[in-house]
């Protein structure tokens, strides 16, 4: 993913307000993010976890997203669940589902979708090797890393389709 200033990155969500763009919190690690090895910048808001946003480069610009995680009871520790775009297990509710409200008429009416996703975000890191899981749950594949990433690029903006369409 291209390096993008804060200036663009609040100007690019595309499912809320300008006033909440311009209030969310960035990342704590913005000035310094391996913008590299992302395909995405998806971080949780510090002051309210429950608040999620992704940040994508589509089409040369970027397009936010702000998401929900769902609340809740965790599931137990040995419990696997899966992303839907890395297609990673993880263990010990390393994975939350999160909504987010449609662009347009629908959003406005209230539609929303959802999506299982690292709780964390960091698809990225996990399929290059970055970062490991603490719960040590994923599977071992057959794909080279090359493909890891087109796959979650190709899984990301089928969500993100869903969410502006």
């Amino acid at each position: 993913m291209e390096p993008v200033t804060e200036r663009d990155l609040r100007a690019s969500f595309v499912n809320c307000s300008r006033g909440e763009a311009r209030r969310l919190a960035l990342p704590r690690d913005f000035a310094d993010l391996p913008w590299d090895d992302l395909d995405f910048l998806g971080w949780r808001d510090p002051r309210a976890p429950e608040r999620a946003y992704l940040v994508a480069d589509r089409g040369g610009h970027p397009t936010g997203i702000a998401l929900r995680a769902a609340s809740g009871a965790s599931r137990g520790f040995t419990a696997r669940s899966m992303c839907s775009l890395c297609l990673t297990t993880r263990t010990g509710g390393a994975v939350s589902l999160m909504t987010a409200r449609r662009t347009g008429g629908a959003g406005r009416q209230g539609d929303s979708v959802g999506r299982y996703l690292c709780g964390d975000l960091d698809c990225s890191l996990y399929v290059r090797g970055r970062k490991q899981s603490v719960a040590s749950g994923e599977l071992e594949e057959t794909l080279s890393v090359e493909d890891k990433v087109a796959r979650i690029r190709v899984n990301l903006d089928a969500f993100l389709d869903t969410v502006t369409r």
